[in-house]
């Protein structure tokens, strides 16, 4: 229904993603005077509940949290950028490695979560004030139906559950959060964790819920738009600036 149309876009009609990396990159320029910005990126995948990273030959990487440093990933690669084409260049190597497959629904289905990790640090040339930010752009893959798509075989019945169940713990986080639980089950699947610092405290969070208009799927866009319902409900609070002096040496 467009999710990944939607992130990624045709070239004559780039999506999300793209669009919000030459933001990034005009603001830096506009600022040029004031601030030193670095862009570093990671392309990270999310399949049958293993966290792989997309630029360092899909090698398999442990996600942890720290209460006060937030998600920490240690063997990340993060690729240097200096404009939005060097920004593509890696997305695009980073997509060739990920999980496809063709089932009834879509012919080129996502059979996992993708994230397009910005990882950006400006230095006022004044003050010497570094500020530190992170923005997750997310490529999720769709809730499935094993009798709608035809999906077959171990594989792709294991993809299958893997995604539903993924999906299933972020409703359950979005649902814990918009109701201020004390708890917050963000360790019951690796797409949670890897978001937590993303979806509850000091962060901003936007949701695009893409849905089908034709008749055969309205049981999967009534299910989509309660998903959204229920995402609408989170207050977040004021996200603040992440600062601190730049260290000498």
């Amino acid at each position: 229904s467009g999710k990944t149309y939607t992130m990624e876009g045709p070239p004559d009609n780039r999506g999300v993603n793209f669009r919000t990396v030459q933001e990034i990159f005009q603001m830096a320029a506009d600022r040029a005077d004031e601030y030193s910005v670095e862009v570093k990126i990671a392309v990270v995948e999310v399949y049958n509940e293993v966290v792989f990273d997309l630029l360092n030959k899909r090698s398999k990487l442990d996600v942890h949290f720290q209460e006060k440093v937030g998600v920490q990933i240690p063997e990340l690669m993060l690729v240097q950028c200096m404009n939005p084409d060097e920004v593509l260049k890696a997305l695009h190597r980073g997509y060739d490695c990920r999980k496809t497959a063709s089932t009834n629904m879509n012919e080129h289905s996502s059979r996992s979560h993708c994230l397009l990790s910005i990882y950006c640090t400006s230095v006022n040339c004044m003050t010497g004030v570094t500020t530190v930010g992170k923005l997750h752009l997310v490529d999720l893959a769709g809730s499935e139906r094993l009798q709608r798509t035809g999906a077959t075989g171990k594989e792709r019945t294991d993809e299958a559950k893997a995604i539903n169940s993924s999906l299933t713990h972020l409703g359950i986080v979005i649902n814990s959060l918009a109701n201020k639980r004390d708890h917050i089950p963000y360790r019951n699947s690796q797409l949670t964790k890897l978001l937590q610092d993303s979806l509850g405290g000091n962060c901003k969070c936007l949701m695009f819920a893409n849905i089908s208009m034709i008749d055969p799927n309205v049981s999967e866009t009534i299910s989509t738009l309660k998903f959204a319902h229920g995402a609408r409900q989170v207050e977040l609070g004021k996200a603040e600036k992440n600062t601190g002096k730049k260290a000498k040496g």
